[in-house]
């Protein structure tokens, strides 16, 4: 294995790359007295394609005078930055190809220490799988949440309201004009979407595994607590490099438990599973999907915020005191011995927390918004390997239902047919998309942000219906949507068997999602089936990607990538 790289030897005088190094950074304008400190690589994934990122050249320079003030030497380098929206293909793909640059960036870099600036879904995953294979000293600086929007006096968050928008254009309640008319009102600033979405619920599990600064997740990236946040992450970097801290001194099975359980008490995204699990592979951990149903199970959903709730992250959470008082609400639950990169562990930091500061945002623990946690894992012969269901966005008359399955292989036929008045779909109906899984779409999509409700049933005042799906949702969207089915359909998974009309029970305190036929009948389905893989994309990263991903249930990373 190649070992990592680090300034004292890279910068070593008396010898011809000591000469030409040193010399190179002087060239800058760099002076002996700079490069005789130690040397702290700050990662930023700025891009003026990316609203979550747009203000990070400012964060940079706050971090920076952190390092400076603390004795180090700080040098910036930029990555890509992720942004799903400005992505033909999944963004998923490109999580492990900014992990995989990201890496290599840490480890061949003569960084003594690392600061990492994420703010968005894939990012920040990313960001973490790379720190845990590298394994320095690193701080991760979250971005900060978006401004909610206004419109003719209503606050407005995106993610969420976006799809509540367009299921009201689709329904003809509202005209194109009125649609369009939401769209510079549905984002208040640059920052992650604020919603306990996906971009939030990484920003917020950051803090709780301990590898971001108590208090630095949920304030708003357009804002001087944020800039001292990013200072303070430069000074706090200077002490983990002198006590030779690392990234898997903090990232341990215990700092990842308590990740989830901030995950399940947040109601946060289904995303966060796939990114957990791919993160601790990185640093040798065995994370499986029993290990969030059990922690889903004795973790009440106290967070009140846009998906399933009412508010918004970068105030109305932030403000009833975050990421450390909702910890403070749940330490009897927490491994308060795990160590964090304040120096202290994740009980001495909470000794100076205060509970929550308004209790209809973050809610006690003895009057939660639901008694169990936002996620359940689902298994059954759709889905040996698992799937998940988000239920603190569903719909509670849903979570036992039985009915007919309508199967698409296409996104577009499948939105088609539910915006069809004339279509035979009624609340009963299953409606299937497969094919969008890892290696089917290939990289998993948010094909559950596009399967809109019908407007047939909206009228009738149903406003939900039962979808399963091998492909993923946005941590802003909603309805009753099993996601991750695994393994996939593409590959020979039960979902590939399903024909139209084929009865599907789901039931989700049962943990079960099921099609009425016997093992033989699956069986004699799927004989002679013949993965097709995509051979039409030859090249690059993308078919790098679908012959190496692994399944949702192992995390979508590369298997080469993994720990060794």
């Amino acid at each position: 294995m190649i070992k990592n790289n680090y300034s004292p030897e890279w910068k070593k005088r008396g010898d011809r790359n000591g000469l030409i190094r040193n010399a190179l950074l002087k060239s800058m304008g760099y002076t002996d007295k700079d490069i005789e400190k130690p040397i702290i690589g700050i990662i930023n994934t700025w891009a003026e394609t990316n609203p979550g990122h747009y203000h990070f050249r400012q964060l940079a320079e706050a971090v920076k005078r952190g390092v400076w003030a603390a004795g180090g030497f700080p040098l910036e380098v930029n990555t890509m930055s992720i942004c799903e929206v400005f992505f033909d293909l999944s963004s998923l793909i490109y999580r492990n190809l900014l992990a995989m640059t990201t890496e290599e960036l840490i480890e061949r870099h003569p960084f003594d220490g690392v600061v990492l600036i994420g703010g968005c879904d894939k990012n920040i995953p990313a960001q973490l799988m790379a720190a845990a294979s590298a394994d320095k000293p690193t701080i991760f600086l979250p971005g900060g949440a978006m401004l909610p929007g206004s419109f003719k006096g209503k606050k407005l968050v995106c993610g969420t309201d976006s799809f509540h928008i367009y299921d009201r254009y689709t329904s003809g309640e509202i005209s194109l004009d009125e649609m369009t008319g939401y769209e510079g009102c549905l984002y208040g600033s640059a920052g992650a979407c604020p919603i306990m979405g996906t971009a939030n619920t990484c920003q917020a599990l950051s803090e709780a595994m301990g590898i971001a600064l108590p208090g630095s997740a949920s304030c708003l990236g357009l804002s001087a607590e944020k800039a001292r946040y990013a200072e303070e992450t430069g000074r706090a970097i200077m002490t983990l490099v002198e006590k030779n801290i690392t990234c898997r001194d903090i990232i341990t099975r215990e700092s990842l438990e308590n990740a989830i359980t901030v995950l399940m008490a947040s109601g946060g995204s289904t995303n966060l599973i796939i990114h957990l699990i791919a993160i601790a592979r990185r640093a040798g951990i065995e994370l499986s999907l029993d290990d969030f149903e059990r922690i889903d199970r004795t973790t009440p959903v106290l967070v009140n915020v846009k998906p399933h709730g009412s508010g918004d992250v970068g105030l109305d959470f932030h403000n009833a005191g975050g990421v450390r008082a909702l910890m403070k609400e749940l330490e009897s639950r927490l491994h308060t011995d795990c160590l964090t990169v304040s120096g202290g562990t994740v009980g001495e930091n909470l000794k100076s927390a205060d509970l929550p500061y308004d209790r209809d945002i973050i809610r006690p623990l003895d009057d939660p918004l639901a008694s169990q946690g936002g996620i359940a894992v689902l298994r059954g012969n759709l889905a040996p390997r698992g799937a998940v269901l988000k239920r603190s966005a569903a719909s509670e008359r849903l979570m036992r239902h039985r009915g007919p399955a309508k199967v698409f292989d296409d996104l577009d036929a499948c939105r088609a047919y539910l915006l069809d008045e004339g279509s035979d779909l009624d609340e009963n109906t299953v409606v299937v998309l497969r094919g969008y899984g890892p290696c089917g779409a290939p990289g998993m999509p948010e094909g559950g942000n596009s399967l809109p409700l019908p407007p047939k049933l909206k009228r009738r005042g149903i406003t939900d219906y039962v979808r399963v799906t091998d492909s993923r949702m946005s941590g802003g969207c909603f309805g009753t949507q099993v996601l991750h089915v695994s393994p996939e359909s593409a590959v020979g998974g039960p979902l590939a068997a399903l024909r139209d009309d084929d009865i599907i029970h789901l039931d989700v305190d049962a943990g079960l999602l099921e099609v009425e036929l016997s093992d033989a009948e699956l069986k004699a389905r799927l004989d002679g089936f013949k993965p097709t893989l995509h051979p039409e994309i030859e090249r690059g990263f993308v078919r790098n990607f679908i012959d190496n991903v692994t399944q949702a249930d192992e995390g979508c990373d590369l298997t080469y990538l993994q720990y060794r």
